[in-house]
């Protein structure tokens, strides 16, 4: 039996099931989801989904990530509710694409873990198996897991398995309403040019999961647990100093009461330059360097070869010593007499990240 699976959150509590009710039947998962975005929570959830099925025994084969493909079925369709059309259309690609997976495997039977799944339509999915069937003749495993306490049953399975709890279904077009109905930073959609792994961010979430996947292969007691703290976002950032744009690098938690603030340097310590207005630091790479014990040759590198957070605001500390302080911190090649005019566009937020301890 082949048998879509979507995410490990819904497919492990299912595959248990089936395997409780097939013990004969040989079953392989197929990963078909090109409807995940962005690609790096696709990496991430077919992690965890091998992750998943290695500890249920059964085989997983990859499909292919064909986004493109899947955003012209869907085009049109990008503001209807979830559970709508554009839904359906996903639903046909998904089941149509495994069957035929099923058919050149040899397998005679197929099924998928979206049916246990409480926001997608198990009658739709339902409709669309029957109809394959038909078409194929593969019988069409229909199963109603939700049914009873399965749902509660499924949440305490992902709690002991430590599995990853996505909080969206993957898809773009359903992300964006719910951010928005959430007033929520949609920070999955962040990818900084400096790649550097930013707080609760898909990235740090990969890392989280490959530390989970090597404990578990130690055999090492571990748990994860969640934490508040306040996240932050930079949009865009840049500092001119007599009408001349200069290369600039803003610390983590570097905020200024508006978009736009200037003003001229009004007292120097230490190679710490302190601004005139809106408690703005600037400091050269020089200084920076022997605060970070690194070597960087000018700003640009530091834009494109970042301090991990964690090490920046070890700095940050250093330069403000106020772990409260969220005023701007800005290194430059060097600082010059002049009028600085800066434009900061960042964001902080309350947030919940996940930990492993």
């Amino acid at each position: 039996m082949l048998v879509h699976i979507c995410c490990s959150v819904d497919s492990h509590y299912f595959l248990e099931r089936i395997q409780e009710e097939y013990p004969n039947e040989e079953l392989v998962g197929y990963f078909y989801d090109p409807n995940i975005h962005p690609y790096g929570e696709y990496r991430l959830r077919y992690l965890d989904v091998e992750y998943s099925c290695k500890k249920l025994g059964i085989k997983l084969i990859e499909g292919p990530y064909n986004l493109e493909t899947w955003l012209k079925k869907v085009k049109g369709m990008e503001h209807l509710p979830e559970k709508g059309d554009r839904c359906t259309v996903c639903y046909d690609d998904r089941l149509e694409t495994s069957v035929k997976k099923a058919i050149e495997l040899g397998h005679d039977k197929f099924t998928t873990t979206l049916l246990i799944s409480p926001k997608k339509s198990q009658e739709k999915l339902e409709k669309i198996g029957a109809k394959l069937q038909e078409e194929t003749g593969l019988e069409f495993i229909f199963r109603d897991y939700r049914a009873g306490n399965g749902t509660q049953i499924q949440g305490q399975i992902v709690k002991e398995h430590s599995l990853y709890r996505q909080n969206y279904c993957g898809c773009l077009f359903g992300l964006t309403p719910q951010r928005e109905a959430q007033k929520k930073v949609m920070d999955e959609m962040f990818n900084p040019i400096s790649n550097q792994v930013l707080p609760e961010s898909i990235e740090q979430r990969l890392e989280l999961y490959n530390k989970r996947n090597e404990l578990e292969e130690k055999g090492e007691k571990y748990k994860i647990i969640k934490q508040r703290f306040l996240n932050y976002r930079l949009f865009n950032g840049k500092v001119a100093i007599n009408k001349q744009l200069v290369p600039s690098y803003f610390l983590y938690y570097s905020t200024i009461n508006r978009t736009k603030t200037n003003g001229r340097v009004e007292y120097e310590k230490d190679g710490i330059c302190y601004l005139n207005r809106d408690e703005v630091k600037v400091l050269d790479i020089k200084t920076f360097n022997s605060l970070a014990k690194t070597s960087y040759n000018n700003t640009k590198e530091l834009i494109f070869n970042p301090l991990k957070i964690e090490d920046e605001l070890k700095i940050r500390d250093k330069i403000i010593n106020n772990p409260y302080d969220l005023s701007a911190v800005i290194i430059l090649d060097e600082v010059f007499e002049g009028k600085f005019d800066i434009e900061l566009n960042a964001i902080t937020y309350d947030d919940v990240k996940e930990e492993i301890i």
